[in-house]
């Protein structure tokens, strides 16, 4: 298994797709809303939990659809899905993040499993929100700063993170030390693939895989208001998330 699937084009993910753009873009362009959200130089609007969709995941009356719901254990409530919208110079470099970690994002992409969040001065990572699975939905049509994966790493990852683990609280763990070194493993044994998707497909990754965004390279184009995605992560119990 790769641990990701992109779903072929589909009329009832296009029209949330739509209805989640026309949202979007108020959205983007409401400056305190923007103040709130740009990062890395302004090039990254985070948007998390930025869409207004209801619990049952439709927004503006449109049901939230398609066939990636035959692929994963829909939650009993969704939460508010994340706009992410990536600018031409993607990434820049904030004033607080260090030159390694730039680097880090320009030539690793980031790459990362949701959950694991850094705490601290010394920035240890523990996981603090176990998500089921990582569904995108693009609002626009771009080829800017691309959704990367490394197919397969989500075995390497949740093999290493189980044995960090063992028998504890999941919640309980530091697990940055086993986190860089499955990376590692992963980044040597693995080529990342980027993922590209029009609005009306969907993107579903498995909550280990290891992913990130490509750098907004030379002759790639998106809309005025840049490259925007929806992404669902439904939190789930920790035990499930290290288990699955």
């Amino acid at each position: 298994m790769s641990g990701f699937r992109v779903f072929a084009p589909d009329p009832a993910t296009l029209r949330w797709a739509q209805a989640a753009h026309r949202l979007a873009l108020d959205l983007a362009n409401d400056p305190a809303v923007r103040a709130d959200n740009l990062r890395h130089g302004d090039t990254w609007f985070v948007g998390v939990d930025a869409l207004p969709n209801a619990p049952d995941g439709s927004i503006a009356g449109v049901p939230l659809d398609g066939p990636w719901r035959g692929d994963i254990a829909p939650p009993d409530h969704w939460h508010r899905a994340q706009l992410s919208i990536v600018y031409p110079g993607y990434p820049g470099k904030d004033p607080s993040e260090s030159d390694a970690n730039h680097q880090f994002r320009i030539n690793r992409h980031a790459a990362h499993v949701d959950g694991l969040l850094p705490e601290g001065p010394a920035r240890r990572r523990f996981l603090r929100e176990p998500h089921g699975f990582i569904l995108g939905l693009p609002l626009n049509h771009a080829d800017a700063a691309p959704l990367v994966v490394w197919p397969g790493s989500h075995r390497i990852m949740g093999d290493t993170l189980r044995r960090a683990i063992g028998d504890r609280d999941p919640g309980t763990v530091d697990l940055t030390d086993a986190y860089g070194a499955a990376r590692r493993v992963v980044f040597d044994a693995i080529d990342p693939v980027q993922v590209l998707a029009e609005p009306g497909q969907a993107t579903l990754l498995h909550r280990h895989l290891l992913h990130g965004v490509a750098p907004w390279a030379k002759g790639e184009t998106a809309p005025p208001e840049g490259r925007m995605i929806a992404y669902f992560r439904p939190q789930i119990s920790a035990s499930a998330w290290l288990n699955g």
